[in-house]
């Protein structure tokens, strides 16, 4: 049995994890200070011997023993992570410096959760990890873009220069049950809106793309990053179907059987026209492939979201 610390473990992703290393047998120590995070999330693993819970904000260094940590913390949906957008970036550097410190001296493995949001708005079509990506320094984003690029550095800094054991991933677009109804994603967004028969709304003309991979899939891309041998990363991971966003509108007023209509409003800023990640690397490395179908995957979140509307 291993001792896993999951940072962000009460999140949307890191509570499904916590959820997939008990169920493998492990203890597992979920940190997280709330700030995104739910009690609901976890609250059916409060009674399990093999998890505990600290509330507690990765800004500050904790003194822990464990085996492997999963460092997830850190708001991930625009509305969030610009809502306070230099804790944002504290977070990913101060942050991830505590936890790189942690992992260095209990010698323990570490993954850092980082996202598709490093190519910024990419030129390269579908992304793969050479691309060194198209980002705005300055702009409304970059306290999340350029804070998960920081992390980046700062992982393979403490790989070179202290033999620290890393892996990175980078996550594209993940949706499924536990997200958060208010994080304005655009998977929650529409879903909240077809149940409610109200107007679904469309930044720009939904020509954008993007890819979306359901968490089960997510989690077990992240399980086998964080258990193979010789391979650190960065590597992709995610769904590589690509859709356009109205595409997704439409699907989702189908399967909700909704009575909502389209309305489109301007594009926020820096808003990414096209993601999707190359998976060849994960394949190759990871022997991963998405299996969840995009309808499957939605049928499931519709049914989560008409159970706590």
């Amino acid at each position: 049995m291993e001792n896993i610390l999951v940072t962000g473990g009460a999140g949307f992703i890191g509570s499904h994890l916590c959820d997939k290393l008990i169920q493998d047998g492990n203890h597992v120590i979920c940190l997280d200070n709330f700030f995104t995070g739910s009690h609901k999330n976890i609250e059916h693993l409060m009674d399990n011997k093999n998890f505990e819970l600290i509330r507690h904000d990765i800004i500050e260094p904790i003194m822990l023993e464990v085996d492997k940590i999963y460092n997830l913390a850190c708001p991930a949906s625009p509305v969030h992570y610009q809502y306070n957008a230099i804790k944002t970036i504290k977070t990913n550097v101060v942050g991830v410096t505590n936890m790189l410190g942690l992992a260095l001296r209990t010698n323990s493995r570490i993954l850092q959760a980082s996202t598709s949001e490093i190519y910024g708005n990419p030129i390269m079509h579908p992304q793969k990890e050479e691309y060194w990506g198209n980002v705005n320094p300055i702009g409304i984003r970059s306290c999340y873009d350029e804070g998960k690029r920081v992390a980046e550095t700062l992982m393979m800094d403490y790989h070179r220069q202290n033999d620290v054991d890393i892996k990175i991933i980078r996550i594209f677009n993940t949706y499924g049950p536990r997200m958060a109804k208010n994080d304005g994603r655009v998977v929650s967004n529409f879903i909240i809106q077809a149940l409610k028969n109200e107007d679904i709304t469309i930044y720009g003309d939904g020509s954008q793309t993007r890819s979306f991979c359901y968490v089960d899939d997510l989690i077990r891309g992240m399980t086998s990053l964080m258990n193979s041998e010789n391979f650190i990363g960065p590597v992709n991971v995610g769904n590589d179907g690509e859709y356009t966003v109205l595409e997704l509108a439409n699907m989702i007023i189908k399967l909700a059987n909704s009575n909502s209509k389209i309305v489109f409003k301007p594009l926020p800023s820096d808003d990414p026209i096209r993601r999707k990640p190359d998976l060849s690397l994960a394949k190759e490395k990871l022997g991963y492939e998405p299996k969840i179908d995009i309808h499957d995957g939605l049928t499931k979140t519709i049914e989560y979201f008409s159970s706590i509307l």
